[in-house]
């Protein structure tokens, strides 16, 4: 029997496995993925790799050597099917079983498919995993027209990158504005003009009504308002959906992605979940939520893999997200929601900024483009729960530091 399974070689997986072992979690580790490839990063799969910049090597997190100096056994290439509870055991898809003490899931999430007529065609990409990164990057090279389906992360970032290469982007967003529901409309309206400054057409608040092909290869993208556009290739970047089928068949709690809480632990004793995959309640968004970012995957797979070696420290950690577009860094902490006021900090107009958002005085997040030394005060503020007020936020001459600093004495 091994002592922890690990279902899904990501960072959440891995970052458990080698937090229980640091603290000293002695039982036998199996991590099983379903992909061959070993595990890797994927932030550049939009950006770098996409670009010719770095290769499926230069992706790989850790090799096969560190894993056995770990004694975390890799199980590659196998896929998860069914968890008995009851057997505490775990069938994969070749019908070899593996029986568990413990177990994490750390399954992640897969892209969201679009339900329209053609969705079936030839060159139509998702971008989730390196074997979509490698498909998407070999059609990228024989395609000029390139329509990007979805406003968000993944959408944007993939337009930037074909635009690099030469490519003529059209995104087609669903919603007024560009990622409404990360950022506020000063974030949008900014994005929006350097997509525009890159030669990418942006169109607002359309949808999607078909696709059309020849010899089923996609060839046009058929907007809801009956407009056409020329397509060679296509990218659908509309959301997540999080892997919990083998936990939700199994009678765990599922809403949205596998139920946990501060420890990365289910309701059933001894079961866990991290990244993508889990849903937890969040202290500064003050509700449940399931985020995809790396910054979650690995502080919530530390919580967990500290509850599995039996030292226990909870998930407590603000969520940061950052995405790289042209040279434009935005970097993003905390979890605006129902801000009800705003301070912009610094110079729109010259691509450096950020923008405060609070709640009922509180500062709750706070969006930096191209300004690292703000996003890093923001992070210890928050954290702390020291709110700049919104005049001090708004003033570039105020220095955010000293509220750090006096946090810091106040706390010693």
């Amino acid at each position: 029997m091994t002592g922890l399974v690990i279902i899904g070689a990501s960072y959440a997986g891995v970052q458990a496995a080698l937090t229980a072992r640091e603290a000293g979690y002695s039982q036998p580790i199996t991590i099983v993925c379903d992909e061959e490839w070993l595990p890797y990063q994927r932030p550049p799969l939009s950006k770098d790799f996409l670009l010719g910049r770095i290769s499926e090597q230069n992706l790989i997190l850790r090799d096969e050597t560190f894993f056995e100096g770990k004694q975390i056994n890799l199980v590659l290439g196998e896929r998860a099917t069914l968890l008995d509870l009851r057997a505490r055991q775990i069938t994969l898809a070749g019908n070899n079983a593996l029986k568990f003490e413990q177990l994490l899931f750390a399954t992640g999430s897969r892209a969201r498919r679009i339900a329209v007529e053609g969705a079936d065609f030839d060159g139509i990409f998702y971008l989730r995993s390196v074997t979509d990164a490698i498909d998407l990057k070999a059609g990228l090279a024989n395609a000029a027209e390139i329509v990007i389906v979805g406003g968000g992360f993944i959408g944007l970032e993939v337009a930037a990158s074909a635009a690099k290469l030469g490519k003529k982007v059209t995104v087609v967003e669903a919603s007024s504005r560009l990622l409404e529901r990360a950022v506020s409309p000063v974030l949008s309206t900014f994005l929006l003009d350097t997509h525009l400054r890159a030669g990418v057409d942006v169109m607002l608040d359309e949808t999607v009504a078909s696709f059309k092909g020849n010899d089923r290869k996609v060839s046009a993208v058929v907007l809801g308002n009956g407009a056409v556009v020329h397509a060679d290739l296509v990218l659908v970047g509309i959301g997540g959906v999080a892997n919990d089928e083998i936990a939700r068949s199994a009678g765990l709690r599922c809403t949205n992605g596998i139920v946990v809480d501060a420890h990365g632990q289910c309701e059933t004793s001894d079961i866990f979940a991290a990244g993508d995959c889990a849903n937890h309640f969040n202290r500064f968004c003050e509700s449940w939520v399931r985020l995809e970012s790396v910054q979650n995957a690995q502080d919530q797979a530390k919580a967990a893999g500290l509850a599995i070696a039996g030292a226990r420290a909870p998930y407590e950690n603000v969520p940061r997200f950052w995405s790289d577009q042209y040279d434009v860094k935005l970097q993003i902490v905390g979890l605006a929601g129902r801000y009800d006021r705003q301070a912009v900090r610094g110079s729109v107009d010259d691509g450096r900024f950020s923008v405060f958002y609070y709640r009922q005085g509180r500062l709750v997040a706070v969006d930096s483009v191209n300004r690292p030394g703000e996003q890093m005060a923001a992070r210890r503020l928050i954290a702390a729960g020291i709110s700049p007020a919104p005049e001090q936020a708004a003033d570039p001459s105020f220095d955010l530091k000293s509220l750090v600093t006096a946090g810091d004495k106040a706390g010693a």
